[in-house]
């Protein structure tokens, strides 16, 4: 919390700022290969109306990170905006850049932290940014001392009531009202913060971060600083009930991941007893496709992929599909994987590849080349109907949904679509 004083001694000096570019992606025009992610923007505004109605009156942020949770922020915020969100959350400024450069024209607040001395680039682009470090006031203060622009330049305050990553600790609230208060060209117009365990099964620790946050905001108070907004509630204590303040920062609940209980020490997800909420009303917006390449049959005892990781038990019928670990399909999936052929299920067998992966079709009648194959979503094919969803596939690979959503790389193009 305390300022360092190379940033103090530094002047303001705009050549010398780095210069915050967007990150580009496959653009679908440019798509050769069949693989593709298929964003539904009418599951995405569907869940938006979900997430609002229990926000009970809040005003709802959606949170955008890691490129809208990998489902393409721009397009993603465009459809929100029109949507009614009432503003946007993202980790970093080249995020922010990015969204302000498609068009976005509501809030968007840069919640993590670092801003590598770009303080002229984030007032610039009119967003807002959290603090919650003696040079990030240090910072901003120099914009409005040397003239540049002008003050006071409004900023939330991040508070660090447990989750012991970033943020005034609680015990430090006062000093840090200290250094506000030697620094006017900055004013505190929100305070936040980060919920650690909101999908644990109990909602205690939740309930004794939010007792914490309670007590920072009136020792704030008492400091003289009294923000106008308070914001706590993730997409877990969004849909459980808890944490509701001013706005609401819903994240993977927008994409339809409903956040189960996850176990204190492991990634496994629970099932949730009756007493912890679970909603079944999202839909999930990304679908994932490919397919088949190849087609062969092997022989009993015959070995697949790099380093010979499954051994057929009889003669077998084997597809390839142009996707694999570089574009988000884990080698975690290695032998325990499915994927949807003429909407049944087909094992992943052997390892996973950077570029490519292989299914077990000995028992899907009719599959051939060019057939679509589904690796997170749903099909519905001349042999059925079936549905992967995030959450299987995160229980398959040994992670969570995030994970997996936020995996689909950037060279995978993002179709949008409205069914």
């Amino acid at each position: 919390m305390t300022i360092r004083p190379s940033e103090r001694e530094l002047p303001v000096d705009r050549a010398s700022e780095p210069r915050v570019l967007r990150p580009r992606r496959a653009a679908p025009a440019d798509a050769v290969r069949p693989t593709r992610a298929e964003v539904n923007l009418a599951a995405l505004r569907h869940n938006l109306r979900v997430v609002r109605r229990h926000a009970d009156g809040s005003k709802v942020w959606t949170v955008l990170k890691a490129d809208g949770y990998g489902h393409g922020a721009p397009a993603v915020a465009r459809t929100l905006e029109r949507a009614g969100a009432d503003g946007f959350c993202v980790a970093l400024l080249e995020e922010a850049v990015e969204l302000r450069e498609a068009g976005i024209v509501a809030p968007i607040l840069v919640m993590g932290g670092y801003y590598g001395g770009a303080y002229a680039e984030v007032v610039a682009r009119g967003v807002t940014p959290v603090v919650y470090d003696g040079s990030h006031l240090e910072g901003f203060a120099r914009l409005v001392r040397s003239g540049e622009v002008p003050g006071p330049i409004d900023v939330h305050l991040k508070i660090d009531t447990g989750m012991a990553r970033l943020g005034v600790p609680v015990a430090d609230v006062e000093t840090f009202a200290a250094l506000l208060a030697e620094h006017p060209e900055v004013r505190v117009r929100g305070l936040m913060t980060h919920l650690a365990s909101a999908d644990a099964l109990s909602a205690e620790a939740t309930h004794e971060q939010m007792l914490r946050f309670d007590d920072a905001t009136a020792r704030l108070a008492r400091r003289g600083v009294r923000p106008e907004i308070r914001h706590a509630a993730n997409s877990a204590a969004l849909l459980r009930g808890e944490a509701k303040l001013d706005v609401a920062r819903p994240g993977v609940a927008l994409f339809g991941i409903s956040p189960r209980p996850v176990a204190a020490s492991t990634s496994a997800v629970l099932t949730p007893p009756p007493s912890v909420p679970f909603t079944g009303e999202l839909e999930q917006v990304m679908r994932v496709r490919s397919e088949v390449v190849d087609l062969r049959t092997v022989a009993e005892g015959a070995t697949i992929g790099y380093g010979g990781l499954w051994r057929a038990a009889r003669p077998s019928r084997i597809a390839t599909i142009p996707m694999g670990y570089a574009d988000g399909l884990s080698r975690q999936l290695t032998n325990v994987g499915h994927v949807l052929v003429r909407g049944k299920r087909a094992r992943i067998v052997g390892a996973v590849s950077m570029d490519m992966s292989m299914i077990d079709v000995t028992d899907l009648p009719g599959v051939e080349l060019r057939d679509e194959v589904v690796v997170l979503g749903d099909q519905d094919g001349p042999l059925g109907r079936d549905f992967i969803g995030a959450d299987e596939v995160a229980t398959a690979a040994g992670t969570i949904p995030w994970e997996v959503l936020t995996s689909i790389s950037r060279r995978v193009p993002r179709f949008y679509r409205e069914p």
